[in-house]
């Protein structure tokens, strides 16, 4: 397994109850895990415990073309901390066999989410999935955060 690793950090103007449920809860990723500002998210599964497994898929209505990523939670701790194994179920190289932490931490008012994601085969793979980690955190943002501190 390679050592690429992707470090990403993000602050959210939201509790990290509600950031940790948005990663966490079916029917809240259903209207965020998409990588496009027109994508939607056909499928979010979720079984959250050690050993569970998730599986969130992203689709894109320009090319009809769908994401289905998957993978096993190694480590879940409320509200906390996730951690758990990535991989592509369309044909995706670099990414098999990776693994995402997920670190939510509360800053007053507001949670910074620290996401690494390690096990890339390559720098390659790195530079597509940050492009992807990007863009689904400003849905994140843009779908369910920002909607959420409106209605305060």
């Amino acid at each position: 397994m390679s050592t690429a690793t992707l470090s990403l950090e993000r602050s959210f103007d939201a509790p990290r109850d509600a950031v940790f449920a948005a990663w966490t809860d079916p029917e809240v990723l259903r209207r965020w895990w998409a990588a496009g500002p027109d994508w939607d998210t056909p499928v979010a599964e979720v079984d959250l415990r050690v050993g569970g497994g998730y599986r969130l898929a992203m689709h894109d209505p320009g090319s009809d073309d769908t994401y289905v990523v998957r993978g096993e939670y190694t480590e879940v701790v409320p509200p906390e901390r996730l951690v758990y194994t990535w991989a592509w179920e369309h044909d995706s190289p670099g990414s098999a066999g990776s693994v995402v932490t997920v670190v939510f931490r509360d800053d007053g008012p507001r949670t910074t989410v620290q996401l690494t994601h390690t096990g890339f085969a390559d720098a390659a793979a790195v530079a597509r999935h940050e492009h992807g980690w990007q863009a689904v955190m400003d849905s994140l943002e843009r779908r369910v955060l920002a909607p959420q501190r409106a209605s305060l």
